[in-house]
């Protein structure tokens, strides 16, 4: 064993000096490099990566990353052969807005940036290989993300459409529906976001909802992660009904209800169906197109929310109901999105609660068909019901009889959609059907800082994909990036970069000048960190099967729907295409908490913003980082106080001044203080592995209390009580471990050492309390041994005295027990 180096650190605590010499070490040592090629046990464990902002690194950021790096030491002390990579989502809206307002080009921005955050990662201690770094913006990595498009383009999965889109006039570019909060641009609240009609690149990822939503059973993943992805795939069962003009145009609607189609009075098109002008008469075409052209400026969220006053506007025609065989009204309106279902909709105002709305203000027939189960006799419903008769109306609910239904009256709800669906099957007027609420996603962005999509438009050739041996695509360092209401990139403002010759016949062509989204950049850069070397291909198929899937990733549950779903996506269609061997991208992952300030959250009006960087010159890395994961459960977050930081502190120099004075490894050890290690080393291996890093810590610091009454005088630790305790600090506090770890005599990395281990005897309590309840009161509480018998538990209950006092003579009725914990008497 290499003998320990001379130190250099004060016999005071002094992080600053502990912290820059073991930076040091590890970079010379290469500690946190692993063998990519040679690795025995491999373990991936991913942090999502940031965006570099101008503002540098903030205190979710280091929240976010110490909670993974701990996971990933505590692999490491386990034996695996632990990746921890990290890289930097460079490009995007936020880089080129923030490139606007300080006049700087992004080119130059960014970098300086990037480096700034490396130095700031660095100082926190992570466990980072920095030879696998990575940033979206290098032409090494966008070149392959470049690449990713083209395959899908080969395999039919990008397609280029016309579609609605949210359009914000200050960032002038789409918006996500995500990025619409109450028809307004979450990052300009003051600017109203409308709707355009824009040619662009999607992904279908809507073929693979399905699978989308079947696999996230297989997932190890937060429960409220697989939640938001399974409500955003938004899966329905219902069916398609067809409305029938009398020209023989037939309309399809889709609806989860068609046990209610008896009640459906009039349709309703979105103002951006496709049949819209076939179905206006003649003299309703000024006014329909009037009310068209005031529809596209809103937005689709605030189209969606549906808590406002409703408008709308007859066709002037008619369509049959095909259960009824009434003619109803062809009604437009805006509350009806293209984007959904097949943009058109009955509507059964009696037990709907917009059509409720739209009804009453228009004067529509509300035909009740559907009555309470259990209420009036469902035969003695009227036909109608009067415009203030709407109360009780059974808006949303499968409880109920169906009225008014023809040979349908008397089923239940249920029974109804199964055999009404068969019926009009029958008659060729509808089919059982299941619908998605997911939509293709939109890859293009009219912005300049992004991958320039690799499409070559030709008037002979059609859509021609740049040919591989061309990429990456270059983007163009040029000066007016700003963007303008145009609709178009900048970059199409540069004739000298989108004109360019046709890869297949040669004539003049021009590129296409909208970049792609970053999530799209996003969506690969896990795959790509084991081959940052690789000039060859975007990632390297024995590295992959050696590394991937991701075993652990963390991150905010901010980005739980689009970020995750997007990388599900890619990974499964690159999977489909033989290119990867598995179509899920991280086993594991488990969204992180939030960290407020003083009980509020953070931000700059309040003055409560928690800068890293002023902590750690202060307190230390190490400190810092325990006191973050000692704020709270980690998949919770906490409150952020000044004056709780010290308590962090206090303890490190409890620890310090137990490695300073070390007894002789030959010495008797307490029985209770091997019991307490035996049992803190349970607790904290538990803890850390549900990633309950605030108790783990708790413990730690309760086994310190331990070894410092035990070290009084002039025999000092244990030696073999002390190296578990600073072995478990080391995923907390790696500086501070590396140091102590010197400073007991032990050489190489203390993360290099094995977590301990516990006999399961040692670990058990000696003795826990058993709560006893008479009739649900509590009459005692008993001193146990763990594991005591119901029978021995109740035995010392009933001597006990103030338990005799209420159970006396009476009869005991039957008793109540759970294992170690209580014991109810019932009298």
């Amino acid at each position: 064993m290499p003998m320990p180096e001379p130190n250099p650190v004060p016999i005071s605590y002094d992080p600053e000096m502990v912290e820059l010499k073991w930076r040091q070490r590890w970079a010379e040592r290469r500690t946190n490099c692993v063998d990519i090629y040679g690795a025995e046990r491999p373990y991936y464990n991913l942090m999502m990566f940031p965006y570099p902002s101008a503002e540098g690194l903030h205190v979710g950021n280091v929240f976010a990353f110490v909670g993974s790096d701990i996971h990933g030491r505590y692999r490491r002390l386990q034996g695996w052969d632990v990746f921890e990579p990290i890289g930097f989502d460079a490009f995007g809206i936020h880089s080129e807005n923030y490139a606007l307002k300080v006049n700087t080009h992004p080119a130059n921005l960014i970098p300086a940036n990037i480096a700034r955050f490396r130095e700031q990662l660095q100082r926190t201690g992570l466990m980072v290989n920095w030879d696998h770094a990575l940033a979206t913006t290098d032409p090494a990595y966008y070149k392959w993300t470049q690449w990713i498009f083209l395959k899908l383009y080969e395999a039919g999965h990008a397609v280029k459409k016309e579609a609605p889109v949210n359009w914000c006039p200050e960032c002038k570019t789409v918006l996500a529906n995500e990025q619409v909060v109450d028809g307004y641009c979450e990052r300009h609240p003051g600017t109203r976001v409308h709707q355009r009609y824009l040619s662009q690149w999607f992904f279908t990822i809507t073929k693979f909802a399905e699978r989308l939503l079947e696999n996230l059973k297989t997932l190890d993943w937060s429960e409220s992660t697989r939640t938001m992805q399974a409500n955003w795939i938004g899966r329905s069962e219902g069916a398609e009904l067809i409305f029938e003009t009398p020209s023989g145009t037939r309309i399809p609607v889709y609806t989860t209800r068609p046990d209610t189609v008896f009640g459906a009075t009039y349709l309703v098109l979105a103002p951006e169906h496709p049949l819209v002008e076939e179905m206006t008469a003649s003299e309703q075409q000024a006014e329909v197109g009037r009310y068209r052209r005031q529809a596209i400026q809103k937005d689709v969220v605030t189209r969606k929310v549906g808590d406002r006053e409703k408008t709308g506007v007859f066709t002037g025609t008619y369509a049959r109901n095909p259960a009824t065989g009434e003619a109803v009204p062809i009604w437009i309106a805006d509350y009806v999105l293209m984007e959904y279902g097949t943009g058109a909709i009955m509507a059964v105002p009696a037990h709907d609660e917009r059509d409720y709305e739209f009804a009453e203000k228009f004067g529509l027939e509300i035909r009740r068909v559907v009555a309470p189960t259990g209420g009036p006799d469902p035969m003695g419903e009227t036909d109608q019901v009067e415009a203030d008769g709407a109360d009780g109306l059974p808006f949303i609910s499968w409880d109920g009889v169906l009225v008014n239904s023809g040979q349908f009256d008397g089923m239940s709800c249920a029974e109804a959609v199964v055999a009404i669906t068969e019926w009009l099957d029958s008659q060729a007027s509808g089919k059982s059907q299941v619908q998605y609420r997911l939509h293709d996603w939109c890859i293009s962005r009219q912005r300049y800082w992004g991958p320039p999509i690799p499409i070559i438009y030709c008037e002979k050739c059609g859509n021609v994909p740049v040919p591989e041996r061309d990429l990456p695509v270059l983007l163009p360092e040029i000066d007016d990036f700003r963007p303008d209401e145009s609709g178009l990139s900048p970059l199409a403002r540069h004739e000298e970069w989108y004109r360019v010759e046709c890869p297949q016949c040669g004539d003049l062509g021009s590129r296409e000048t909208d970049v792609s989204d970053t999530f799209l950049d996003s969506s690969w850069y896990y795959l790509r960190y084991p081959s940052t070397g690789k000039d060859d291909c975007a990632f390297d198929a024995e590295l992959s099967r050696r590394w991937l899937p991701v075993d652990s990733y963390i991150g905010g549950n901010e980005h739980a729907v689009l970020h995750l779903m997007y990388s599900r996506y890619i990974t499964m269609v690159l999977h489909d295409l033989g290119l990867l061997e598995f179509d899920e991208p991280f086993t594991r992952f488990r969204a992180h908490g939030t960290i407020v300030k003083d009980g509020a959250k953070m931000s700059k009006s309040r003055g409560n913003v928690v800068v890293p960087d002023e902590y750690i010159a202060k307190w230390g890395a190490d400190t810092f980082r325990m006191y973050l994961m000692f704020l709270g459960p980690y998949l919770e977050g906490g409150d952020f106080r000044d004056e709780g930081i010290a308590g962090i502190r206090r303890f490190l120099d409890r620890v310090w001044a137990l490695s300073a004075r070390v007894g002789p490894a030959s010495g008797a050890m307490d029985r209770a203080a091997v019991r307490k290690l035996h049992q803190t080393i349970k607790k904290v291996s538990d803890d850390i592995e549900g990633l309950h890093y605030n108790t783990a810590i708790s413990a730690l610091m309760e086994f310190s209390n331990t070894l410092r009454a035990g070290s009084s005088g002039d025999a000092g630790a244990n030696p073999q009580l002390l190296r578990p305790l600073i072995i478990m600090l080391a995923p907390f506090a790696p500086h501070f471990a590396e140091e102590c770890w010197e400073r007991i005599g032990r050489g190489g990395s203390v993360h290099d050492a094995s977590w301990p281990t516990f006999e399961e005897e040692l670990a058990r309590a000696d003795q826990i309390e058993v709560v006893v309840q008479v009739n649900g009161r509590v009459r005692a509480r008993l001193r146990v041994s763990p594991g005591i018998s119901q029978e021995e538990v109740l035995g010392r209950a009933l001597n006990d005295d103030g338990v005799r006092r209420f159970v006396g003579g009476r009869q005991i009725r039957k008793t109540i027990h759970v294992q170690d914990r209580l014991v109810n008497i019932v009298v």
